[in-house]
């Protein structure tokens, strides 16, 4: 094979097409490869940007589902402020009124008639015996005082039939004092020649206006909240013009007299160990009064056997901390209002604060109310807050029977204890709806102050009582736009815890002020020395008797309360 010449395939022109083919094929393989790997990385690119728009979409999903719920939230809460705004304002509710109240569809309700209940004992008629009676004698015309056949005349037989209707007179009129004089007989020469009889007693020096009209004036002022102007628009319907300035300065005039029994009911009221506490707003305007739009807050402290209001253009803890300056340990009966938790007795543990459960109630009837969805959530805690109201009632009305009480108080504590564990339990779910967590949270920060009833049968459920007691003085606020001058909401104040007083104590405000005015006339239109013998709780059995608020006589005060000052 040595010296043998081997020809090359592609030297021939068949291999050299073929040759062009291969490379051809390889530069196309190369190509191919390259777009490989192009279109790998592109659809890494897309795989990475499907998965980021995939996330964006997760997100925006989330978001829109977060933004429904903070849409029916607000929802929620402007249907909340509506019935606040626009619902009923007063805690005096009636059958009709519904505003603090939600429907219970499980509940069958059947709408109750008018009037007198079938298969239910009418109310007794009243007794007027004690009023004054007026014979009206009615005879029979002349010309019928005879027999209607023949004509005879008719004989007054003995004895009447009888009947009673119930009159009112009013009217003004003048009381003419006649001083007798008196001519000496002797021939001294150190006496004067005539005598002249004391002249009456008057409540405001050479004023021409008697107690009966101040009196009058005071109550339905600051008793019955009516404004001064419609007194004597309606005076004046009965004859009397009284100028509104004279009415004005004779208010001012009696501010002093009042100012002792004020200090004296306030300092019985900071004795109290138990109490209760609300605010309202109040206006005081005119000359002197430097507060920003004349609102100030009168306070009221409604004690055992007193109702004490306060006067303050603040709203802060310093008016509570202020009036129970004294060390004395007490349970205050709030609301929630963070003024009452500031107060340093409070945070020094004097002061032990209960907490009201029907602002508690209030929370779930407007979580209900705002939300429908979660209305039969908030009927089940409204249901367990009911079955509270019951126990207690129970428990007050059985404490002399140690077995019945025994079992209602059981069955008091059990609801209480299943109460804060269904609290915890839905606090600790993630998916309870925001208007259900701060209605949960708020009853968790106040439970302690909102069970200190279990364990002390003197403290309610709530402080309603204090919020009663700050409803009149409201609607005298709304009546005559509050006071007029500083002097005017000092005296406001002053009447305003007075009568709450006096009512209290089941007093008769007429016939107290009609004893106490006059007594000051007496003592030349000054406040008595000694105002001891007058206030409501030194008043003895038979003061107190004759001072009830059905005493017989409706315009002046008994002779033996009179005669004991």
């Amino acid at each position: 094979m040595e010296g043998t010449t081997l020809l090359i395939p592609w030297a021939t022109p068949e291999m050299a097409d073929l040759r062009e083919l291969f490379a051809d094929l390889r530069q196309e393989v190369a190509d191919l490869r390259q777009q490989v790997g192009g279109l790998q990385r592109e659809n890494l690119e897309l795989r990475q940007q499907a998965g980021y728009w995939k996330s964006q979409h997760f997100r925006a999903t989330q978001r829109l589902k977060e933004l429904e719920q903070e849409v029916e939230h607000l929802r929620g809460q402007n249907r909340k402020l509506q019935d606040q705004l626009f619902g009923r304002k007063s805690e005096k509710a009636t059958r009709q009124d519904r505003s603090n109240d939600l429907d219970d569809p499980h509940e069958l309700t059947t709408k109750r008639s008018r009037g007198q209940q079938r298969g239910k004992r009418g109310p007794q008629r009243r007794d007027y015996a004690h009023l004054p009676a007026q014979e009206d004698w009615v005879a029979l015309p002349p010309d019928q005082c005879q027999c209607p056949r023949c004509g005879a005349p008719l004989a007054l037989g003995g004895g009447s039939e009888d009947s009673e209707v119930i009159e009112i007179d009013v009217k003004a009129y003048r009381r003419v004092v006649r001083r007798r004089r008196y001519r000496r007989t002797c021939n001294c020469t150190d006496s004067p020649l005539t005598v002249t009889a004391p002249p009456a007693p008057k409540l405001i020096p050479k004023g021409r206006y008697g107690v009966s009209v101040w009196v009058e004036i005071l109550l339905a002022k600051y008793g019955n909240y009516q404004p001064t102007e419609r007194l004597l628009s309606y005076w004046s319907q009965c004859g009397l013009e009284l100028p509104l300035g004279t009415v004005t300065g004779g208010l001012q005039a009696l501010e002093p007299l009042f100012t002792p029994l004020a200090e004296a009911i306030g300092q019985r009221n900071q004795q109290a160990v138990f109490t209760q506490a609300d605010e309202t707003r109040w206006l005081v305007y005119g000359l002197g009064v430097s507060h920003e739009g004349g609102w100030w807050w009168l306070w009221v402290f409604v004690g055992p056997d007193t109702v004490f209001y306060v006067l303050d253009p603040r709203r802060s803890h310093d008016v509570p901390q202020k009036h129970y300056a004294d060390p004395l340990r007490r349970i205050l009966m709030v609301d929630r209002y963070s003024a009452y938790k500031a107060m340093d007795p409070v945070k020094e543990g004097t002061i032990v604060l209960a907490f009201c459960w029907a602002h508690v109630r209030r929370d779930f009837v407007r979580v209900g109310k705002g939300w429908p969805e979660l209305t039969e959530w908030a009927l089940i805690w409204l249901r367990s807050i009911r079955s509270l109201y019951r126990l207690q009632r129970q428990r007050w009305q059985e404490r002399d029977h140690p077995a019945v009480y025994q079992e209602a108080d059981a069955e008091l504590r059990r609801t209480i204890t299943n109460m804060q564990a269904r609290a915890t339990q839905e606090l600790a779910d993630p998916k309870l709806r925001t208007p259900c967590r701060k209605t949960l949270l708020s009853l968790q920060e106040h439970w302690t102050g909102l069970t200190r009833f279990v364990d002390d049968l003197r403290i309610p459920l709530d402080n309603n009582a204090s919020e009663r007691q700050a409803r009149g003085p409201a609607m005298g606020r709304k009546n005559y736009f509050g006071s007029g001058a500083l002097w005017s909401g000092r005296l406001a104040a002053m009447l305003f815890s007075l009568f709450a007083t006096l009512r209290l104590g089941k007093l008769n405000p007429r016939l107290w002020l009609t004893w106490y005015l006059q007594s000051c006339a007496e003592a030349g239109g000054k406040a008595p020395a000694d105002i001891e013998p007058f206030l409501p709780w030194n008043l003895s059995a038979e003061q107190r008797h004759s001072l009830a608020a059905t005493l017989p006589s409706p315009t002046q005060a008994p002779a033996e309360c009179l005669n004991s000052s």
